[in-house]
């Protein structure tokens, strides 16, 4: 499979002509990459025109994912607010105001984009703590059967940030038995696509999704795609990069560019064979810390996520014990540490983790759980709350305010509370859970 950005770049850099063009650093060397770190010159395509290269090897990965396949350089989060755009044009056409139905444990990034789009939200809960709410094809089908007026799309997040993978293709048979567009989060599964049998979201029935290949893949970081399934409506790809250039830099990175051109050669050679590979051996790893005694939670193939306090620890310790033996993990809290995982970490490197974990000595169970935040109260809309003047207070002084940002971090970047809710005090018992001492609220 040809490499067209990756080559374009490399024959100007090889020519080592005098650049009177941006970016600034005219191809010299500060910190090694300047030479391959070009702009929209002759031949260079331009990424939300794209009628050259780029064009090239958006079809390229198009083929690869089986759909109309487009290139974000700022992660999944300008792939969710261009899929949010795309939603906000489908209501709009039909003379509506834009409605989405989303699972509570969405990306922040989620919020912003309806409060951008001035899109109304209502929530399907789940069971679980604040990171383990599941969206059950069930439970979606009751809502919408009780629905007096039904959503344009269903928005979820599978796999999540602990590594549960949904039901999508149960899901998206219920929303299309009622008429609704599935949107999916799928930024930490781009590789599912490639397992012995696809479980990639676009397969399962999803009309539209986003997934960062740079988490998954072999990608600088912000490298993503947008995903649109050939029965989504027509316009959507037609629309695709209009929605994606209102959210995105005007300056795309080339270097990210190039990323995802030369991941698509190694997706076509040999990156299925070395995914099915390494899956088997992640899951001897998996058996043999079952073995000996820990908890596990998810099914998604590339992650490993321990419960920690049925092993006798935080999450925390495990992670600072895991830093002491020059492992860093992806994300740690008080009850959970994930580890995500990918082909280009060695088998070696693999049984150096168990070992690790395996000489942790278990302990007493820890038995607290993490606080479950409540049922939002809103008080107005994400779009009024984000837009309204703000300030930043104590978390333990919160009852009764009206939250106006999310106020967490990412990762996991999960809110406790939805922009426009009123905070009691469940929610800032759980702001205090996770650390988060102030917040911002709506003056």
């Amino acid at each position: 499979m040809r490499t067209p950005i990756c080559d374009f770049v490399r024959d100007y850099a090889q020519r080592n002509g005098t650049r009177l063009h941006m970016p600034g650093h005219k191809g010299e060397s500060f910190i090694g990459c300047e030479r391959l770190d070009i702009t929209e010159i002759s031949g260079a395509d331009s990424l939300y025109e794209a009628n050259g290269i780029i064009a090239e090897s958006e079809e390229n990965a198009s083929a690869l994912f089986g759909c109309k396949t487009f290139y974000s350089t700022e992660g999944s989060s300008q792939c969710i607010r261009a899929m949010m755009h795309l939603v906000t044009l489908y209501a709009r056409e039909k003379g509506e105001t834009p409605r989405v139905l989303a699972a509570r444990n969405v990306h922040k990034t989620f919020l912003y984009a309806a409060a951008l789009l001035d899109t109304e939200v209502d929530w399907l809960y789940g069971d679980g703590d604040l990171l383990t709410r599941t969206v059950t094809a069930d439970a979606v089908g009751k809502y919408l059967e009780k629905s007096e007026k039904l959503p344009h799309a269903l928005y979820i997040t599978s796999p999540d940030y602990l590594g549960n993978v949904a039901d999508i293709a149960g899901i998206a048979a219920v929303c299309r038995e009622y008429g609704v567009l599935l949107c999916v989060d799928n930024a930490h599964g781009a590789y599912l696509k490639f397992l012995p049998v696809s479980e990639h979201p676009i397969d399962l029935g999803a009309h539209i999704c986003c997934d960062s290949a740079h988490k998954t893949l072999p990608v600088l970081t912000g490298g993503a795609y947008l995903h649109i399934a050939k029965d989504a409506p027509s316009f959507f790809a037609e629309r695709a990069k209009d929605s994606l250039a209102l959210f995105g830099s005007t300056s795309p990175s080339y270097l990210i560019m190039q990323s995802l051109d030369a991941a698509n050669r190694y997706i076509a050679e040999a990156y299925p064979g070395l995914l099915g590979e390494f899956c088997l051996s992640v899951m001897e790893i998996k058996d043999k810390l079952r073995i000996h005694g820990y908890l596990l939670y998810g099914n998604e193939p590339l992650k490993i996520t321990l419960r920690a306090k049925a092993y006798g620890y935080l999450g925390t310790e495990l992670a600072d014990i895991l830093r002491d033996k020059g492992m860093e993990c992806e994300f740690a809290d008080p009850d959970y540490m994930v580890l995500m995982l990918t082909p280009e970490i060695s088998r070696e490197a693999l049984d150096a983790l168990c070992s690790v974990l395996c000489d942790i000595p278990a302990k007493e169970p820890i038995f607290s759980k993490p606080p479950v935040p409540a049922c939002g109260v809103r008080r107005m809309s994400v779009r009024e709350a984000m837009l309204s003047p703000c300030e930043w207070i104590e978390a333990d002084k919160a009852v009764g305010t009206v939250l106006a940002l999310p106020s967490v971090g990412c990762p996991p970047a999960v809110p406790i509370a939805v922009c426009g809710e009123v905070l009691d005090a469940n929610a800032v018992r759980c702001f205090k859970y996770y650390g988060i001492e102030k917040i911002s609220v709506v003056k």
